[in-house]
């Protein structure tokens, strides 16, 4: 566990935070804050380094466009789904090519709403509106990403974003799985995730209320079932299995390199305990590795999740295009005040968990409450 400096420390929580819905006034709900009461009684009128930082990316959104704040993301979503009728019809093809093509362009479409989508939509990005927000949480989280909702966002935003890397809240503990050897986790269980996601919802129906556990299993359904439906009558599969076989290969074609991203970025950093944790500032930047840009990944999973994940983690609210624009602001400020602004690359880290599996995946803290989006 990482020993917390005394200048490092939080005061306490609460505090303000930069917000897309009052981002004058510095808030964001449900996220600890760096700027703590406590702080501001010790450091009397002197900014401090989260407030500042704040205050250069509220210039940058004041100056930023509808389509730079959510349209290019949109854009990209409506794109997923506009592949999915030819996906469909490709799937169809008796030619071995175009049947390839299919499957390749049906794992695209559905990595890019399942993953990117569920992201977006579980941190209010893709909406000002609180209604539309909770529209398409449901949407992307629910029927896309077969999980349920609310626990995603609660686990995902409320105690992964909050606490990252405090040990017993946010550190990460849900991707770790000490009974499989390293060569099964790293590159063959992934592929089970697909059947693992919903089964591991299921266990969290007991958590909510009866007319909402059982919508949420209605919208996870009706995810399966339509694409199940439309393999067999678009696509015209006659085999139950086949189809089902189909849809595991489809939506499995990211889950490996998604269970990477998610330990690449955290696990193995800093750790801090719950009654010493650090200013915010230094928790995240600490806590979280940035990846390079990759034309793939950049697409399919978004920016907060690969090469902006530093900036994601700072400010949460802000929409992948936005992460990739504060991106310039964020690294030359962190480099200026002599803060750390990790990356590695995606090879490089693989490597290092695959011959520090033991260290960093099995001696290590106990499994605690997380699941779902990360």
């Amino acid at each position: 566990m990482q020993s917390v400096p005394e200048e490092w420390r939080e005061g306490g929580p609460g505090g303000e935070h930069l917000s897309p819905r009052n981002v004058g006034a510095l808030s964001d709900s449900g996220m600890e804050g760096e700027e703590t009461k406590a702080e501001r009684g010790t450091t009397g009128d002197k900014e401090t380094l989260m407030t500042e930082l704040s205050r250069l990316v509220q210039s940058t959104l004041k100056e930023s466009s509808w389509w730079e704040m959510r349209g290019v993301d949109c854009s990209i979503l409506v794109g997923a789904f506009l592949c999915l009728p030819p996906a469909f019809l490709l799937l169809g093809s008796s030619q071995p090519l175009c049947f390839a093509a299919g499957v390749l362009l049906m794992g695209l479409a559905h990595g890019v709403l399942s993953i990117k989508g569920t992201h977006l939509a579980s941190h209010g990005a893709l909406s000002e509106s609180h209604t539309w927000a909770e529209i398409w949480a449901v949407f992307f989280i629910e029927i896309c990403g077969s999980f349920i909702a609310r626990t995603g966002v609660q686990n995902h935003v409320k105690m992964h974003h909050a606490h990252t890397n405090i040990i017993g809240l946010g550190d990460s503990s849900t991707w770790k799985v000490p009974c499989l050897p390293r060569s099964v986790y790293l590159f063959i269980a992934p592929l089970a995730l697909p059947i693992i996601t919903p089964l591991v919802a299921l266990g969290y129906l007991r958590d909510h209320s009866v007319p909402h556990a059982t919508r949420s299993v209605l919208m996870v359904a009706l995810g399966f079932y339509s694409q199940y439906w439309l393999l067999l009558h678009v696509s015209g599969f006659r085999s139950p299995c086949g189809t089902l076989l189909c849809m595991l290969v489809c939506r499995a074609m990211f889950s490996m390199p998604y269970i990477h991203v998610n330990i690449f970025q955290h696990i193995g950093l800093p750790m801090f305990s719950a009654a010493q944790r650090p200013k915010r500032i230094h928790q995240m930047t600490q806590g979280v590795l940035n990846l390079p840009r990759n034309p793939l990944l950049d697409w399919v999973f978004g920016h907060s999740l690969i090469n902006c994940h530093v900036e994601h983690h700072l400010f949460p609210f802000l929409s992948d295009h936005m992460c990739l624009k504060i991106k310039p602001i964020v690294s030359s400020y962190l480099k200026e005040k002599k803060l750390p602004y990790q990356e590695d690359r995606y090879f490089s880290r693989l490597s290092l968990f695959f011959h520090r599996y033991q260290e960093l995946m099995v001696f290590a803290p106990p499994i605690t409450r997380l699941a779902g989006v990360q």
